[in-house]
């Protein structure tokens, strides 16, 4: 298709009904956009980022990115476009996937294709349709586990799929929650509410440092390029 066909492609509005193919051409056809989703064939567009979600957003990402540093074979990503099934290609605020013998690909035009182990949405609040359209996608596509950050409230739901049902993740008896994706990532959610990165990432290595974690690293190994 030529540039001229393109830029006389309607915008992207939220709301609109689009097949993933359409929903990509448009989607293309606008560079400035920053983020876009289709969830279950309708088109959500991203508002612009207030700091109340850019800054969990960042925190989480650190958090992310110094377990997957640890952590040769797995991948973080940041608000990367998945492409679930045809009617569902979210962008959601973090990614955590094996990149060897996982259920996502990267394709040949570099997008994630199939469902990441762990995906990470930051929500103003339990209305929001993180919790409730995009959660049940993630559920029926099989994302493994899916955190929501409800920074308003504030709250952090952990859910894990187990027999095609989410369940909450319960915190332990330290008060940390434990990822059963992947082992070592441990968060100690009362401290990232309240903005104590230091200690997040302290429990973060003290997870990291554990023979679970280490033995978790060895699995992967064989399986890297």
């Amino acid at each position: 298709m030529t540039s001229e066909r393109l830029l006389q492609l309607p915008p992207l509005e939220s709301g609109d009904r689009l097949t993933r193919a359409e929903f990509e051409q448009r989607y293309s056809a606008m560079p400035d956009l920053k983020k876009a989703e289709l969830i279950e064939g309708v088109v959500y567009v991203g508002s612009p980022v207030r700091a109340i979600h850019s800054q969990p957003h960042g925190s989480i990402m650190g958090w992310l990115w110094v377990y997957s540093v640890a952590t040769p074979g797995i991948g973080c990503y940041g608000n990367p476009t998945v492409r679930l099934d045809a009617n569902n290609e979210p962008q959601p605020d973090a990614v955590l996937r094996r990149e060897q013998g996982g259920n996502s690909t990267i394709s040949d035009d570099g997008y994630i294709e199939g469902a990441p182990e762990l995906v990470v949405e930051i929500a103003a609040s339990s209305a929001s349709y993180d919790l409730h359209d995009k959660l049940q996608v993630y559920r029926r596509n099989g994302v493994q586990e899916y955190i929501v950050w409800r920074t308003y409230e504030p709250q952090i739901d952990w859910f894990y799929l187990e027999e095609g049902e989410y369940h909450t993740l319960a915190v332990d008896a330290d008060g940390i929650l434990r990822s059963r994706q992947f082992p070592g990532l441990w968060l100690a959610g009362d401290r990232l509410l309240s903005n104590d990165l230091a200690a997040v990432l302290m429990v973060l290595q003290q997870g990291i440092a554990t023979p679970e974690h280490q033995a978790f690293v060895a699995s992967l190994q064989p399986t890297l390029p």
